[in-house]
């Protein structure tokens, strides 16, 4: 599903990727890990056009994923979530959802602000479809709220929400755990399981909080300085003494 060969990235003279490479078959959850400065983030951010890479390769399903705009991704297939929210406060929890599923329509802004024949029926679909989203995450009582005041861990849900409007194959999901409570983290488990299978997803996750990642990956990734330092199934790279030495020290 998506495959990363050598890929660099330097912003002047700072090399945030370092040749990396990994694979990650269809249907796998996929762990990136690494201490602060890995690389993690600068990783997600290529893939989802966000930075252009200094040399490399990105192929998603076949696709040179390197090749396309920005705008193209989620077309293709590829949603994300972010680390820092990107939710729009002053919008109802329904209202961010239907904005994940925009590129679904064919309507335009001209024909949205003229309201042409066929605007209408397809705003009907998007909002019961990001309707059912939300029922599916336990969400649907505040799908007319809005975003701002929203308990945080409801938000977080909020954006696996938007990014599954997106109908992707890859979800990106970058630090979903920050910020929740311990109770939340294991629920979360649960939900990164659950729509892997009910949306047929393969995920890719960035998380600090191991115990998430060594619960539902089916394959870990770790980067240390930009580089890879290991690769497997999560039991086996746990133990990698390369991690460990690059999370805790030589000496620990």
């Amino acid at each position: 599903m998506l495959t990363v060969e050598e890929l660099t990235v330097r912003f002047g003279g700072v090399v945030a990727l370092d040749g990396a490479s990994f694979s990650i078959d269809e249907g796998q959850i996929c762990g990136l890990i690494g201490p602060n400065g890995a690389g993690k983030t600068t990783l997600f951010n290529v893939v989802s056009r966000l930075y252009e890479a200094t040399s490399g390769a990105v192929t998603y399903d076949g696709m040179d994923l390197l090749a396309m705009p920005a705008h193209r991704v989620a077309s293709i297939g590829v949603a994300r979530t972010f680390q820092n929210l990107g939710l729009f406060p002053a919008l109802t929890v329904l209202e961010n959802v239907m904005v994940g599923g925009h590129h679904t329509t064919r309507a335009n802004f001209l024909s949205g602000a003229l309201r042409l024949p066929g605007v209408g029926a397809e705003e009907r679909r998007l909002r019961q479809s990001s309707l059912e989203l939300l029922d599916r995450l336990g969400l649907g009582p505040v799908a007319d709220r809005p975003a701002a005041g929203l308990p945080y861990g409801t938000l977080k849900r909020v954006e696996i929400a938007r990014a599954l409007a997106c109908s992707p194959r890859l979800l990106l999901m970058d630090e979903p755990a920050s910020g929740l409570t311990h109770a939340e983290v294991a629920e979360l488990g649960g939900v990164i399981r659950d729509i892997r299978r009910d949306f047929s997803l393969t995920i890719l996750l960035v998380e600090h909080h191991m115990s998430l990642v060594m619960g539902v990956s089916d394959h870990v990734v770790a980067l240390d300085l930009g580089r890879k330092i290991a690769e497997g199934d999560p039991q086996s790279v746990a133990q990698d003494p390369r991690v460990v030495d690059a999370y805790l020290g030589g000496a620990a």
